[in-house]
């Protein structure tokens, strides 16, 4: 079964985690199948970067993120779309006003 976790990259007492894709038996630190991005819990505020569309793509085919992760998730939700309709919309002219006068 294929698992997203984190595997440790940091130095002593200065934590930094790649978050990957790996077959579940693999050793924490092993080979992974791919890199999704990184999560640095020391700087402030902490970030968490990662490859959203690739995350879908493993969820899609039956990787399951580790507890961790997943509330690493729920922390740190996707930014909303840009161009969609979560955008604010700017207020409209109020009535008997035109525009460019």
């Amino acid at each position: 079964m294929l698992t997203i976790r984190m595997r440790r990259v940091g130095a002593k007492k200065r934590p930094y985690f790649r978050v990957v894709v790996t077959e579940s038996h693999t050793a924490r630190d092993g080979r992974a199948l791919e890199v999704l991005g990184h999560y640095n819990p020391t700087a402030r505020p902490e970030t968490l970067v990662l490859d959203r569309e690739r995350l879908q793509h493993w969820m899609a085919r039956g990787a399951q993120p580790s507890d961790t992760v997943r509330t690493l998730l729920v922390r740190h939700p996707a930014p909303a779309d840009e161009g969609g309709s979560a955008a604010p919309q700017a207020p409209d002219a109020p009535a008997g006003q035109q525009a460019g006068a």
